[in-house]
């Protein structure tokens, strides 16, 4: 989504790396898949954005942000029963180490479209000048244009014609693929790859250091389409899984709170990052906690590094 927010840029900022990393834990007892909560996964993005926007350069761009969580936690709510994959299927996605709901060939569900034309309506009356056009613009196209987007946001074909409709369209895929996650739940199983969501093949956004079932340091990579979250082992390369050349990067300047509370991991074998998000440092979501930390994305880039997954509400329009 284009940041519509007039204001200053990134922070002028330093960059560190950490002397030292946290080493692997056991996490046997720990649950491998956290399938999301559908009542509050998008009400909870919502207040971060709040949160984050207090005393920020893009602080109206966060805002608006926090009102489109609104809606598709809105979305979500008022959904239509959704069609899962029949017992055949699931067993054959286990069988095969396969993700059951794969984004770029499960049926789209009809209702889809459905949760974008609430998402745009609801949008409407608090969206600044070039977004009500954008808003516009996406309600009065033709289903099959609208389905095109579509496939293009889960291709991750995130570039040229009518990118700023993007973030829209994928807003409520990920109102649909976040229904179907919750509701298969357990039925989750890990694949053989960590790269890659569990429940629907797309890349993750981040990952999370949180405690989960009293098991501290726990780190789960989220994914950027459905919220569902799978446990990798910490000091490891979410893209190409090495274990060597991994280094952890911060933000370093007057005015942050907890430097260290969101940090760039790089590879220096395959030249990706990730950002890592800890909960106990005060970092809550990582789709809102990752936007609001841009700054960081600017200076790992400007290091030679690529982002190993994308976040869906903003696309830059550039390679």
């Amino acid at each position: 989504m284009r940041k519509h927010a007039a204001g200053p840029g990134p922070r002028s900022t330093t960059m560190n790396i950490e002397s030292t990393a946290t080493p692997p834990q056991s996490v046997a007892a720990a649950p491998a898949i956290l399938a999301p909560d559908d009542r509050h996964v998008f009400a909870i993005r919502a207040r971060r954005f709040q949160q984050l926007a207090e005393g920020h350069a893009l602080a109206d761009w966060l805002r608006y942000l926090g009102r489109l969580s609104l809606a598709q936690q809105a979305a979500l709510d008022g959904l239509p029963a959704i069609t899962l994959p029949d017992r055949n299927s699931l067993a054959q996605a286990h069988a095969h180490r396969m993700p059951p709901l794969p984004a770029q060939s499960w049926p789209r569900e009809p209702a889809w479209q459905t949760a974008l034309a609430r998402l745009c309506t609801d949008l409407l009356p608090h969206a600044p000048a070039p977004a009500r056009a954008d808003l516009e613009r996406l309600l009065a196209l033709p289903a099959d244009a609208q389905e095109a987007l579509a496939t293009r946001v889960l291709e991750t074909d995130l570039y040229g014609a009518d990118v700023a409709l993007l973030p829209y369209v994928a807003a409520a895929l990920q109102v649909i693929w976040t229904a179907a996650a919750a509701r298969l739940g357990s039925q989750i199983e890990p694949l053989d790859v960590n790269s890659v969501c569990p429940c629907c093949g797309f890349l993750p956004v981040g990952s999370m250091v949180k405690t989960v079932a009293g098991i501290g340091n726990l780190r789960y990579l989220h994914c950027a389409l459905c919220n569902t979250e799978w446990n990798l082992a910490r000091v490891r390369c979410a893209a190409c899984d090495s274990d060597q050349h991994i280094q952890y990067r911060l933000l370093d300047g007057e005015g942050l709170r907890h430097p260290d509370a969101v940090q760039a991991e790089t590879c220096d074998d395959c030249k990706s990052y990730l950002k890592l998000f800890h909960t106990e440092k005060g970092a809550v979501d990582p789709v809102a906690d990752d936007l609001a930390s841009l700054a960081l994305d600017i200076l790992v880039d400007e290091a030679g590094y690529t982002r190993a997954g994308p976040n869906l509400l903003m696309v830059t329009g550039t390679r």
